[in-house]
């Protein structure tokens, strides 16, 4: 069986990351690998606050909610790799941008032989609004991805 050495580990702030990181730290426990951890903040929507699109006002993107989200993200997935640094070569990565896009931009620029992250489980509506980011990761991804459920409500 292969051993995977570069294994990319795509991340949320949600409640039951937990999960993933707990799977991933069993599933390479004394392996000599390269660990990437990855989160991905989506771009920020324009608002429309201040603007007033009945007099031809547009609507605006505030940078400062991007730079908060982003100093989030990059806080989150350090205390993230604090964890894992005592064994492992770890790397972070946040990105803003499309989450799915992302994700197969890193393990492509970081050659990443295994991509593990975490499914919702989302079905029916919530599936179809949504769209599933893990469905696409693995319909694109040019290595193995394994994926967590992580069924967490």
């Amino acid at each position: 069986m292969k051993k995977f050495r570069r294994i990319l580990l795509a991340l949320d702030d949600s409640p039951c990351t937990d999960k993933i990181v707990n799977y991933a730290k069993e599933m390479i426990a004394n392996e000599d690998i390269s660990l990437a951890l990855l989160t991905v903040v989506p771009p920020a929507s324009p608002t429309t606050y201040g603007a007033d699109p009945l007099l031809g006002q547009q609507a605006i993107i505030v940078p400062e909610i991007t730079e908060i989200q982003q100093n989030t993200a990059e806080q989150f997935i350090a205390k993230i790799a604090n964890e894992f640094s005592y064994n492992f070569e770890t790397f972070t990565f946040t990105r803003i941008g499309n989450i799915k896009e992302e994700i197969l931009l890193l393990a492509d620029e970081w050659s990443a032989d295994l991509i593990v992250m975490g499914s919702n489980g989302r079905s029916g509506f919530d599936h179809f609004i949504s769209g599933s980011v893990s469905e696409s990761v693995i319909r694109k991804a040019t290595c193995p991805v394994l994926v967590v459920p992580i069924h967490c409500n």
